[in-house]
């Protein structure tokens, strides 16, 4: 049968697919609208299965807060290209999963992905999405943080995204201080808030390492132990939040720049998610 351009606009109004796709979907499905929808998420299917071994080394980051500060959801969403991260329908996408993440709060992404956008699931967009671009997308990470005060930050161009977590806010409105601190995050990759969360085998693989060092620097066997302790140290200051030196201001660390903010004013947690 005829497929009028009425019925592949509407098609394409309906799907956001390509006028040539839709026209084909129609056609095989003899003008039906509904089995041509059908058509066209196999095919997204399709494409999805031959895309898996991508790499989504580009995408965006979206994040989503409540007024009171106390809670954040993140996500991020992976793609192939820049050209598609961009793209209008991939961040309407973005912006549709990050609305049910915040108002859902599933326990992980495959419980994210099994969620209800809409008429599809969350999953099924994902898919249908693919099946127009042609290019592999997923969610990369999924982060709630709850707590006194969080702070939001997105990274200029969207693949660094940061929520870190305040504590002793004495009911100040601290969101300049936890900017200069998620910036800080984003720059400075911290691994702990402070030396006592960093996990122990992370310990012992760095006391070996500084040992090993002095042991090649012709250091005697009855030092070692020192000298890796103490090259710990440093390793806590370069790579734990509140013994890094501020970027802003090297003479204080985090937690002398937090403190002088407020007293005890300190951070409970962060996350970190960067796309590539």
């Amino acid at each position: 049968m005829a497929i009028t351009a009425q019925e592949v606009n509407n098609l394409r109004k309906i799907t956001g697919a390509g006028m040539m796709d839709c026209k084909q979907a129609l056609t095989e499905a003899n003008g039906d609208v509904e089995t041509a929808i059908e058509i066209l998420r196999k095919k997204g299917q399709k494409v999805s299965a031959k895309r898996q071994d991508r790499e989504t080394s580009e995408g965006s980051v979206f994040i989503k807060s409540n007024d009171n500060h106390t809670e954040s959801v993140l996500v991020a969403i992976g793609c192939e290209t820049d050209f598609v991260a961009k793209n209008a329908d991939f961040q309407k996408l973005g912006e549709d999963i990050l609305d049910v993440a915040y108002a859902q709060k599933p326990a992980d992404i495959e419980a994210l992905k099994n969620l209800k956008a809409g008429d599809l699931s969350i999953n099924d967009k994902i898919i249908e999405l693919v099946g127009k671009i042609g290019e592999k997308i997923e969610i990369l990470a999924y982060e709630v943080v709850s707590g006194e005060f969080i702070v939001p930050y997105i990274h200029a161009g969207a693949k660094l995204g940061v929520l870190v977590s305040l504590k002793n806010t004495g009911g100040n409105n601290v969101s300049d201080a936890g900017k200069d601190v998620a910036m800080q995050i984003a720059a400075m990759n911290p691994i702990a808030v402070d030396k006592d969360d960093v996990d122990e085998s992370v310990i012992q693989k760095e006391i070996e390492i500084g040992k090993e060092q002095a042991r090649t620097e012709g250091k005697p066997e009855q030092m070692l132990e020192k000298i890796a302790l103490g090259k710990l140290n440093k390793f806590y200051k370069e790579s734990t939040l509140l013994n890094q030196e501020f970027v802003k201001d090297n003479s204080l660390t985090i937690a002398q720049y937090l403190d002088k903010v407020h007293k005890g004013l300190t951070v409970a947690s962060f996350k970190r998610i960067i796309i590539g």
